[in-house]
């Protein structure tokens, strides 16, 4: 789970769960090691999340990589880039005052701005079950998790959302895209916030770049049976050198990072 300690009451800092932040000041200096040495301080700057709930899970990890290809000779896996994009997304909403929860932990990964994160297995289910071989299992102990705080939050606004790299022909170079529960028009609108996002953001700082990222609804296990709303992001695909590529580049990875919490904060100002 992310503990926090709060640097400015005390001597001997109290940890206290994640839980707890949404109901702190703004201006209040965090300690998350979780976060890695180098990002594990975190001052919660805004409270325009306050109230929100968020169940970020990274895809895959443990003993399944996910997706993974190879760049200039160095073996690239799903599981560590999409760890690494969560973290630092979840880093940015508890600036914003948010509640979060990471359903995939690492504790000795944290936040790195290596151009190749090395592979591992050490990955775990919150707050620190094994995570199963088998495919459907693993799903599910994750659905598990996600439902039992959802129910635990009762009426709060809560987003679960799922990160992944996907693994496409090798000659398919995609934007990040987004998938929602065909019966979710909350999923719906939370997508829809984010790919115009996106695409505002690229006409931005890239224009005439333009931009293809798309919205549709998948049978997907996970956003089908999880309580709360539910947003599965595609960052690239795995298999294109390009896609990777960009992917690599810890900036890059920022940049993502910043503009889906740019896009979440929309969706909670519309739709809370």
């Amino acid at each position: 789970s992310l503990v926090a300690t709060n640097k400015n009451e005390s001597n001997k800092p109290q940890e206290k769960e994640t839980g707890s932040i949404a109901e702190k000041r703004p201006d209040k200096e965090l300690n998350y090691s979780i976060f890695g040495k180098n990002y594990n301080s975190v001052v919660v700057k805004s409270d325009e999340l306050k109230g929100a709930i968020y169940y970020l899970k990274s895809g895959h990890g443990g003993p399944d990589p996910g997706a993974m290809g190879k760049y200039q000779g160095h073996t690239v896996c799903e599981d560590e880039y999409a760890y690494d994009v969560t973290l630092r997304i979840a880093r940015n909403l508890i600036e914003r005052g948010a509640t979060v929860y990471l359903i995939v932990i690492d504790k000795n990964d944290g936040i790195r701005d290596e151009t190749f994160l090395m592979p591992d297995k050490d990955e775990v289910c919150y707050p620190g079950k094994t995570i199963p071989l088998n495919h459907v299992k693993r799903l599910q102990q994750r659905v598990d998790v996600v439902n039992q705080l959802y129910k635990k939050h009762g009426n709060a606004f809560q987003r679960f959302i799922s990160i992944h790299v996907d693994s496409r022909s090798k000659g398919e170079n995609i934007d990040i895209f987004f998938y929602h529960d065909s019966k979710s028009n909350s999923g719906k609108r939370a997508c829809t916030i984010l790919q115009e996002t996106f695409r505002a953001k690229y006409n931005e700082v890239q224009p005439g770049r333009g931009y293809s990222g798309s919205v549709s609804a998948r049978n997907l296990y996970v956003l089908k049976n999880s309580y709360p709303t539910g947003v599965f992001i595609e960052l690239g695909n795995m298999n294109h050198q390009r896609d990777i590529k960009r992917l690599i580049i810890a900036d890059n990875r920022q940049a993502v990072a910043n503009w889906l919490t740019l896009g979440l904060v929309k969706d909670f100002k519309n739709n809370k």
